[in-house]
Formats: structure tokens, C-alpha cells, sequence
């Protein structure tokens, strides 16, 4: 748990918030989503969270909404609260971008074409960018796509959807492979056949379709909906961070390829990136470094009508961001300072952070130790520098086995390899590209004692939580990014010594963990270690 509030580049934004309420929705937009809101049982919506968040994202202000609880950790009323809200406003900026559009057509059909010209010369009259999509949704997985897009079509007023082009075959795609009318009933037997020994977290976010390769146009006609619209036909776009980046590779290799329908987005919402993270974030930075460029072809864009922000090369600051986590770290925090640049302006959440430590169910000494580094680029140098010169010594001294090290990076990961490799040390790895085969062998090794050191990542617990046995004594190299991972791993030692190794550059992750007070003393104390009982 924690508390937060908004914090914005202009000091009263809030109040700007509360005065405007749903200004610009269109009437027939609120009118539905009033109506679905009471339904679920839902009282006074002005107060509710969906419509402050609305009310955030109506201002075109780039959003890092890094405190999410999401629908896999006990959240979905807060996650779906928070769905509707940017959804809604998606919806909206669409209808309104095709209602200027049409309103403009109507007016220069009445013209004769000898005055068509001099009316073009008007700002009114430019209402477009180089191409049609304007709304792109970067997810991780389809599951998750695939509960965005229903809500999606729950959310559009019944006027917009007397059709739904290909919904079974997004049933199928993005589904369980079942039809909408069995949906339901079929859900509660595959949870039933499903059920292990997973956290239920782990079970909700992967027990859906995770392809994480996906990528679909949604265009919205006069009275219909249209999935798997051409790209350049569609109004918005909802895709993985994989999904995308191969495009993209693709339009590199092959001339007759291209991504131009990247150059007109107005709306880029990054859901679940807490997710992302654990996936590969590289990706995320080259698709907003790619969107809002001018495009290589004209792709039957009426010239005389695009926005001059978009012939000046300035979209990017035209265009409004929205990132959502459970959690932030320097990727999204590097995203959001540098590459969404909206001139509205920013909002970002100020969180303070209660930790985790309680859910530690055993009786267990977790002793922190602070190594210094200058700065944030040798902390990783100075963090392997200090378990090669005062812990892993006492490790090697020791007769005692059962020895994890639970390491958070990739990169980490094979550094503390090559160094146990090179002083010919007991041990056996369990990352997330280990082979099934040697897994299974290796956690039999590490439970039989044949191998005294284990290497367990964090994106191998992330992908598969495995209950590992035999731990004695553990080791957190580098703390992990998920503050529910600390205490899963923690409860599963059946020893009890903890070392837990930070610097003053892992608090946003210790914080998390320890409470946002107790890492404030513990990253500017006099003192180098700590511990937690």
C-alpha cells in the first residue's frame, strides 16, 4: 500500500480538473458511460476515480501513472477504473478528430472549386495529420488486448456499433479460443482445470492467451466497427512492443515496407508497462523514437489540409503520452523525461510507499548492506566489486550449501556466472533462457546439495515461479523490480540468513520493498547495514 498524489507542471492543474469536469466528451460518449457505470452498481460518478483520471487525460497532458495496482494483484476495480478513463478518452478524441473532419467536408462540398483554394488558405480547414491512425495502445500480451478491445466495444455508445467486422475471429485470435456467448461459463471450468500450486497473480495474468506478437487496426465507420482494419484505414491501433518492432525491422529491410502510419499519432498509451519491462523495454523507446516522423509517401493525404505542426516536423510535441506501472524505475522515467515532450505539459504521481516487509512470514534476519558508488553508471561495476571482494569470499570459505543468489538483470546475471566459472565454484543456473531439461536437473542438484551455489533471475520468476527447495542461506544481489517478488522469495528459505546488497541508486526499488521512509534514513545514514527481523 501507499499513498500518492498528483503532481503536474503547472500547480493548479488540479483545480483547472475540477472546474472543467467532462469538458469536450461528447454528450452522447457521457450520456453511455453514465448509463454502464450505474448499471455495475455505481454511485455518485462524479467523485469516482474513472473520471478524475478522465479528467487528467482530457487535457492532453503527457500522464506517468506509475502506482497502478493491476488486475492480476487483487486491482481490477481500480485497473478497469483506470481502463474506462483512457479508453473513454481515446473514443472521444477519435469521434471529435472525425466529427471536425466531416463538419469540414460538408462545408467545402457547398463551395465551387475556384473558391475551394482560398478557403483552404483558412486554419480551420487543416483538421488532419499524414495518415488516419491516431490512438496507439502498446500492451504486452493478448489476454490483455483482448480484455482492452472488449471493453473498448462495451464503452462505444450502441449508435457507433450496430456491427462488430470480424469479432469472432478476434474471439479467436485474442482469446481462449471460445466463443463470446460460452465465454463465461467456459472461464470458470478452465480456472477450475488450471488450478496449481502459482500464486494467484501469476494465474490471472497468464492463464489467458500470452502471445506477446500481435498487432490490430480498429477503424470506426458511421455505424460500425471494424476490426483488423488496414493500418492505414484504421483509427486506432492496439499492439504489443513486439508486434510493432518487427514492422518496423521490416520496413528497414524491404523498400517496399513502411511504417507511415506511425507518423500521425496523437494519443500513445503505454498499459501494463510494469509488464513490458519484464519483456524487453528496448523496444518501447525505438517505437516512440519511430512515431510522429514524416512519412516517405503521401498516401492520399489531402496536403492542403494537414496541420502545419505536422509539415514543421513538430508532432511530437503535439502529442500526448500516457504511461501506466505498478511501478517505476529509470526505463519509464527515462521515457517520460525525454521523449514525451507534449507542450501541455506533464502530470506525474508522487507515491510514498508502506513496503512490503510484513508479508515476510518467517522469522528471518534480513541484513542489508550499502556498497558505495559515485554514480549511477558504476553502480553496476561497484555492486560486482563488492560481492567479489566481501561476499562471495565468505561463501567460498563455507562448507555450508544451499547458497542462492537471486539476481534481477540478464546482465548481472551472466557477469556473476563468468566470475563463479572462472574460480571453478559449485553451482547451477536458473535463468530465464535455461532449457527446461537443465532446470529440472538443477533444482534436483541444488536440493540434493550436489551443487552449493544456485543463480535465480528475476525474469525466470516472473515467467514461471518456481518453488525452489533447499534454500539455506540467500543472497539478493540486486533487489528486485516487482515488490511482491521480495517477499515470495524470502518465504521460500528454509534457513535463516538474508543478505540483501543496495546502493544509494537501487531506492526507487527500496522503497518499494522497505517503505519509502526507512529508505530514505537507509540511503544517507552514517551507518552501512541494516536489519530487518
Amino acid at each position: 500500500m501507499s499513498n500518492y498524489k498528483w503532481r503536474g507542471t503547472d500547480k493548479c492543474f488540479l483545480k483547472e480538473l475540477d472546474s472543467s469536469l467532462f469538458h469536450g466528451l461528447k454528450p452522447t460518449l457521457h450520456k453511455h458511460w453514465l448509463s454502464i457505470y450505474e448499471k455495475s452498481g455505481g454511485a455518485d460518478f462524479d467523485s469516482s476515480k474513472q473520471r478524475l483520471f478522465f479528467s487528467i487525460c482530457n487535457s492532453y497532458r503527457d500522464i506517468l501513472h506509475h502506482n497502478k495496482k493491476p488486475f492480476y494483484l487483487k486491482g481490477l476495480e481500480e485497473d478497469s477504473s483506470t481502463m474506462d478513463a483512457y479508453v473513454m478518452h481515446s473514443l472521444n478524441h477519435i469521434f471529435r478528430t472525425r466529427d471536425l473532419v466531416k463538419k469540414n467536408e460538408a462545408k467545402l462540398a457547398k463551395l465551387q472549386d475556384n473558391v475551394k483554394a482560398d478557403i483552404l488558405s483558412n486554419e480551420a480547414f487543416l483538421d488532419r495529420g499524414f495518415t488516419r491512425p491516431k490512438v496507439l495502445i502498446l500492451l504486452p500480451l493478448a489476454s490483455v488486448a483482448f480484455r482492452l478491445v472488449k471493453r473498448l466495444i462495451d464503452l462505444t455508445p450502441p449508435k457507433y456499433k450496430s456491427n462488430v467486422e470480424e469479432h469472432e475471429r478476434f474471439y479467436r485470435e485474442f482469446g481462449a479460443g471460445v466463443s463470446e456467448e460460452k465465454e463465461d461459463e467456459d472461464a470458470a471450468e478452465i480456472s477450475e482445470s488450471k488450478r496449481s500450486s502459482k500464486p494467484s497473480d501469476f494465474e490471472t495474468l497468464f492463464g489467458g492467451n500470452n502471445n506477446d506478437h500481435f498487432m490490430i487496426g480498429i477503424k470506426f465507420t458511421r455505424r460500425s466497427i471494424r476490426l483488423y482494419g488496414d493500418f492505414y484505414s484504421s483509427d486506432m491501433i492496439v499492439a504489443s512492443p513486439l508486434g510493432l518492432i518487427t514492422k518496423i525491422g521490416e520496413a528497414e529491410l524491404y523498400k517496399d515496407k513502411n511504417v507511415d502510419y506511425l507518423s500521425s499519432i496523437e494519443v500513445l498509451i503505454v498499459d501494463h508497462a510494469d509488464v513490458i519491462l519484464m519483456q524487453n523495454w528496448s523496444h518501447v523507446n525505438t517505437i516512440v523514437e519511430q512515431l510522429n516522423r514524416i512519412p516517405s509517401q503521401q498516401h492520399g493525404t489531402d496536403i492542403m489540409r494537414i496541420r502545419q505542426w505536422y509539415l514543421d516536423g513538430q508532432a511530437p510535441f503535439y502529442r500526448q503520452s500516457i504511461i501506466l506501472s505498478s511501478h517505476i524505475n529509470p526505463d519509464i522515467n527515462g521515457l517520460f523525461n525525454h521523449h514525451c515532450l507534449n507542450h501541455e505539459g506533464k502530470v506525474k504521481l508522487a507515491s510514498e510507499y508502506k513496503g512490503v516487509l510484513p508479508k515476510v512470514v518467517l522469522q528471518i534476519r534480513q541484513i542489508y548492506e550499502r556498497f558505495d558508488a559515485n554514480t549511477a553508471e558504476d553502480a553496476d561495476d561497484a555492486r560486482f566489486d563488492y560481492f567479489t571482494k566481501k561476499v562471495f569470499p565468505k561463501i567460498k570459505d563455507s562448507t555450508q550449501g544451499g547458497i542462492m543468489l537471486f539476481i534481477s538483470s540478464y546482465f548481472e546475471f551472466i557477469r556473476v556466472r563468468n566470475f563463479l566459472k572462472s574460480q571453478e565454484a559449485s553451482f547451477c543456473l536458473l535463468g530465464e533462457y535455461t532449457e527446461q531439461s537443465d532446470i529440472s536437473r538443477a533444482r534436483g542438484w541444488f536440493f540434493d546439495g550436489k551443487k552449493k551455489i544456485m543463480l535465480y533471475t528475476e525474469r525466470a520468476h516472473f515467467y514461471h515461479r518456481y518453488k525452489i527447495r533447499g534454500i539455506q542461506n540467500l543472497i539478493i544481489y540486486s533487489l528486485p523490480e516487482r515488490k511482491e517478488f521480495y517477499p515470495e522469495v524470502v518465504n521460500l528459505l528454509q534457513g535463516s540468513a538474508c543478505t540483501v546488497l543496495f546502493s544509494r541508486f537501487d531506492q526507487l526499488r527500496l522503497e518499494r520493498i522497505v517503505g519509502t521512509a526507512a529508505s530514505k534514513r537507509m540511503v544517507t545514514s552514517d551507518k552501512g547495514v541494516f536489519v530487518f527481523c
